[in-house]
C-alpha cells in the first residue's frame, strides 16, 4: 500500500512542477521593456504552404536590449515573416529592410505595466489552481484508498505531505511571480 501512496504523491509532485514550468513560459512570452527572443515563441509563418515555427526559419537576435533582428535563411521569405508577425499581434510592428526584419520596442508607459502586473498576476492565479487540482486529485486518491483498507493514519501521513509540497509549489509560483513583477515596473 505504501507504495501506491507515493506513486499519487509523486504524480501530484509531477503535476505541480508542471504548472510552475508552465507559469515560467507564459512569463518569457510577457514583453518587460526588453527584446526577448521568446516572446517570438508562438509566432508561426507560412513556409511553402505549412505552418511552421518563425525560429525554423530564421536567425532571431538581440542587439541590443530594446531591439530584435529576425534575419530568414531564405531572402524571399521575408514577406511572409513580416505578416506573421502582424497577425500574432505582439504590439510592435516590424521593419523590413529588405535583408531583415526589425522589432523595435518602445518604452513601457506606466498604464501599460500595472496592465502586464495584472496579467501575471492571472497568470499566477491559474498555475496555483493547477497546484490545487493536482492536491484535490492525489487526497481523492488517498480517500479511496482508505475505504479499500488503507489505515487511516497512513492517509492522514499522506494529505500532509500533499499539503506540504502544496504550500512549496505556492512558494515557488510566488517567486516567479515577484521576479516578473520587479522586470516589468523596473524602468
Amino acid at each position: 500500500m505504501d507504495e501506491e501512496v507515493q506513486l499519487y504523491l509523486d504524480d501530484a509532485k509531477e503535476k505541480m512542477d508542471k504548472a510552475v514550468s508552465h507559469l515560467q513560459h507564459e512569463m518569457m512570452k510577457l514583453r518587460a521593456g526588453k527584446a526577448n527572443p521568446q516572446i517570438l515563441d508562438g509566432v508561426h509563418v507560412d513556409y511553402y504552404g505549412a505552418s511552421t515555427p518563425l525560429s525554423q526559419i530564421a536567425n532571431i537576435n538581440t542587439p541590443d536590449a530594446k531591439s530584435l533582428v529576425i534575419q530568414p535563411w531564405e531572402k524571399k521569405m521575408i514577406d511572409a515573416i513580416e505578416k506573421a508577425l502582424l497577425a500574432a499581434n505582439i504590439g510592435i510592428t516590424p521593419m523590413n529592410n529588405g535583408e531583415v526584419v526589425r522589432l523595435n520596442f518602445p518604452p513601457l508607459t506606466e498604464e501599460r505595466r500595472k496592465l502586464l502586473v495584472k496579467q501575471v498576476k492571472h497568470e499566477s492565479e491559474n498555475g496555483k489552481v493547477s497546484i490545487r487540482n493536482a492536491r484535490r486529485d492525489a487526497i481523492e486518491e488517498f480517500k479511496k484508498m482508505q475505504k479499500d483498507g488503507l489505515p487511516e493514519d497512513v492517509a492522514k501521513t499522506a494529505e500532509e505531505r500533499v499539503d506540504k509540497l502544496t504550500e512549496a509549489y505556492y512558494k515557488k509560483i510566488d517567486e516567479v511571480i515577484a521576479l516578473k513583477e520587479k522586470e516589468i515596473m523596473t524602468i
